[in-house]
């Protein structure tokens, strides 16, 4: 994956270099207030967040994964107009964000939540980061880790 990653960033750089310069040129031939100019500057302010990626590898070029995992929110939308209250959606958020969580470190989220609903009754509120996805997969062998 790290030569992919080094590959984009080669082949990427010198295109991107064009595209500035581009940018640059043709923002000073047409007219400020156009449709186009602002396009250009919008992208031109956003240029260093752009490019960083290929300056630093561990930056990836998009941000798909992300995309992916909060696309179950996006789906159910408005199911949530219906979470009885500002307190309930704050709950559905974090079951979403522990869940997201437990997923990201390999975990199943149904035997995560197994696992916290059968010890959470008697578990000391100072020690409930135990219960953390993290903690779980840590216990787990190998095998049992989802990809």
């Amino acid at each position: 994956m790290a030569a992919n990653s080094s590959s984009l960033q080669l082949h990427a750089k010198p295109i991107l270099d064009e595209l500035h310069a581009w940018l640059i040129s043709t923002l000073a031939t047409v007219s400020a207030k156009s449709d186009l100019a602002g396009a250009i500057r919008y992208a031109l302010s956003r240029w260093a967040a752009l490019t960083l990626y290929c300056n630093d590898g561990r930056v990836e070029i998009d941000n798909n994964a992300v995309e992916r995992a909060i696309r179950v929110v996006a789906l159910g939308r408005k199911n949530y107009l219906f979470a009885g209250s500002d307190a309930g959606g704050d709950r559905a958020a974090t079951m979403y964000s522990l869940l997201g969580t437990a997923k990201l470190n390999g975990v199943d989220p149904e035997a995560y939540l197994t696992w916290v609903l059968e010890r959470i009754a008697d578990y000391p509120i100072n020690q409930v980061e135990v219960l953390l996805p993290w903690h779980f997969a840590e216990q787990l062998p190998e095998e049992k880790l989802v990809a």
